[in-house]
């Protein structure tokens, strides 16, 4: 094995001496012993069945299928950006894409959703954007953006959230979204934490 460098010697002790595993270890015993989420509502999934939900991605996928053939396709994940708000229980809002296919066409409607805490274990969602895709080989669609819903009379607003919900988008839905996601990325940052030890307890004690 080649003799590893000076600087990365000196790294590792300086890892060794200064208690980073020590440090490691207390993190781990406190993110187990005090749950971020413990007896929060989580949600319900309805009539929508976990189509992905992998402990190394950072989303899930979510699908329901009528009676009719028409299908509803939810994939979620939360926002980079963390709320400061110490009133709420979750520290991240989501990011909801909602897709609606109907039986026999290759046209899929689709929309991109806000999805974020009203405090008291409430939910709620904001359309930010649709989009009409004729066909999934064709690159052409109609793409409306914010502007186009704030400029919408406020009645329509609401019959567009309607029909999302009508398709199963409902606040038992958006509760189990935030909830799931946020466990999720907490689970992570614990596993990662495991692995961190893991390699530092496993780290020769002399080079």
């Amino acid at each position: 094995m080649r003799k590893l460098n000076p600087l990365l010697k000196r790294g590792l002790k300086a890892v060794e001496d200064g208690g980073l595993l020590k440090i490691l270890q207390s993190e781990i015993r406190h993110e187990i012993s005090h749950p971020r989420f413990q007896g929060v509502e989580t949600g319900s999934l309805g009539n929508f069945k976990l189509d992905w939900d992998s402990p190394e991605s950072q989303d899930v996928v979510l699908r329901r299928q009528f009676d009719s053939g028409e299908e509803v396709v939810v994939s979620a994940l939360l926002q980079p950006e963390p709320i400061v708000d110490d009133d709420l229980m979750f520290p991240r809002e989501a990011l909801a894409k909602v897709c609606i296919k109907k039986p026999g066409l290759s046209s899929i409607l689709h929309f991109d959703c806000r999805v974020y805490e009203t405090g008291s274990g409430c939910s709620h969602f904001d359309i930010e954007r649709a989009c009409f895709i004729r066909s999934l080989v064709s690159a052409l669609s109609s793409t409306y953006g914010d502007d186009f819903f704030r400029q919408l009379d406020i009645k329509l607003q609401n019959e567009l959230r309607r029909y999302l919900i009508s398709k199963g988008i409902s606040e038992g839905l958006t509760n189990f979204l935030l909830c799931h996601l946020n466990k999720k990325e907490q689970d992570q940052y614990v596993n990662w934490l495991r692995k961190l030890e893991s390699m530092m307890s496993h780290s020769p004690k002399s080079l």
